[in-house]
């Protein structure tokens, strides 16, 4: 069993989405050719909701870590549905008992995520996290605990 953790950029535009989509599907399917898979992930709008859909479909369980109890309440509005729809589907629902959806809180998911994970798909284009808890700082903790990391940005893809 290969338990996969994810971390990546919120707010993709539509293009990006269909391309991180398309790329994160390709590593999923790579990685479920050596068995059955376990997907850890926040489920946050843009590249987490994208891997815990590729997790599902090829198969693979899910397994969210929810960081705070007002957690739902900070995701975009038009993203609740797509929340609900993908925790109702988790194996396994780990909350953290942090109340208020901030920095703090999504690092310490994203830490205790990376506790139950043999590898990280970063969904990431390289530069510095905008904030504590970001992308890149997932990514280093990663690294710091010598976890493999794949960066997952395809060409074309953009930022704003």
């Amino acid at each position: 069993m290969t338990r996969l953790a994810t971390t990546g950029h919120r707010g993709l535009s539509a293009e990006t989405a269909t391309l991180v989509d398309a790329a994160l599907r390709e590593e999923v399917s790579k990685r479920a050719e050596n068995g059955p898979l376990v997907g850890l992930s926040c489920i946050a709008d843009g590249a987490d909701a994208l891997f815990a859909r590729a997790i599902l479909d090829h198969g693979g369980t899910l397994h969210v870590i929810v960081p705070a109890h007002r957690y739902r309440d900070g995701l975009p509005q038009e993203h609740h549905a797509t929340y609900d729809a993908l925790i109702a589907e988790a194996a396994d629902t780990i909350r953290l008992d942090h109340i208020e959806s901030d920095s703090k809180a999504h690092m310490d998911a994203s830490l205790r995520m990376l506790t139950d994970a043999d590898e990280l798909l970063a969904v990431w284009d390289g530069q510095p996290a905008r904030g504590y808890g970001g992308t890149a700082d997932v990514v280093d903790a990663a690294r710091n605990q010598g976890i493999p990391v794949t960066v997952v940005w395809p060409r074309g893809a953009t930022r704003d």
